[in-house]
């Protein structure tokens, strides 16, 4: 081989390997801008757009959302609890944790039709908390709670099919425990709510929806005096106490109790909402 041809060889070896060096150097290079473009926008999104970092375990995950939920951010707590569910899409207590963000969203929400979307995702989880938790309180009474929930903007005739599933809903879950104090509040405003309704309406409803559940005032008393008994620190209690003695007509009652819920800082989601209600309750006493 003449020494021309040799050193054509060598020059096209070395080129290509040259061309294959610098081929790799940008192709890292492109690589590495795109991760870094990608975890500064990730740092630069809010926190509730931004896409969960998977954590080590479940028990991470649903720890970082109870984070986020008690400060109400549910937004925030959501995601973590989304990808909590991929790893125990059965777990109850987790389930219940989704049913009650999807409640704070639908709080939040202004649009009615918005609301009631939220509460049916929020229904759902509750339903597959109820069926997945058998023996767990919270799990069974969440169902009742969404329901409630949604009460007010439901058409009338889900109105009345509501009603027996709450009642359904709360009696399973203080067979559970019945030293929830969530679960006898909830069975008290049952109560309140469905002895308001008058015989009229009561046969005209059965008519035309079905049979309307019946309710107490007195026994919804004894059910509030009891969520008050069980934790005494809840200022929903005491001003829904309020509003069955507004409807008892016992007027100086209703007053002490309203006020002094209204007296008491806020603690929870709904605090604010339940406040409102007390004040409307007050300012229509005569």
């Amino acid at each position: 081989m003449r020494s021309a041809d040799l050193s054509s060889i060598l020059h096209n070896v070395l080129m290509k390997s040259l061309i294959y060096r610098l081929f790799a150097a940008a192709t890292a290079s492109l690589l590495l801008a795109d991760v870094g473009s990608a975890t500064e926008l990730h740092a630069r999104l809010p926190m509730s757009r931004r896409s969960p970092i998977p954590a080590e375990s479940f028990d991470d995950l649903l720890k970082e959302g109870k984070a986020f939920e008690k400060e109400f951010q549910a937004k925030d707590a959501l995601p973590l609890y989304l990808a909590a569910e991929k790893l125990e899409p059965k777990n109850p207590e987790l389930l219940v944790h989704v049913a009650r963000q999807y409640r704070y969203l639908m709080t939040d929400a202004s649009d009615t039709r918005e609301k009631l979307r939220l509460g049916h995702i929020a229904l759902e989880y509750s339903t597959r908390a109820a069926a997945c938790g058998p023996k767990d309180c919270d799990a069974q009474l969440a169902p009742a709670i969404t329901l409630g929930k949604m009460l007010p903007y439901l058409p009338t005739k889900e109105q009345v099919a509501a009603s027996p599933r709450i009642k359904e809903s709360v009696d399973k879950a203080l067979e559970v425990d019945s030293h929830n104090d969530t679960a006898w509040h909830v069975l008290g405003r049952w109560n309140r709510v469905l002895a308001e309704v008058s015989s009229a309406k009561r046969f005209v409803a059965g008519l035309i929806y079905g049979q309307l559940p019946k309710g107490s005032i007195e026994e919804a008393e004894q059910d509030m005096k009891k969520a008050i008994a069980i934790n005494p620190h809840r200022l929903m209690h005491y001003i829904e106490l309020g509003r069955i003695y507004a409807q008892m007509g016992r007027k100086e009652e209703a007053r002490e109790f309203i006020n002094k819920g209204l007296a008491m800082p806020d603690t929870e989601k709904d605090d604010p909402e339940t406040k409102q209600r007390g004040r409307e309750t007050l300012a229509n006493l005569h």
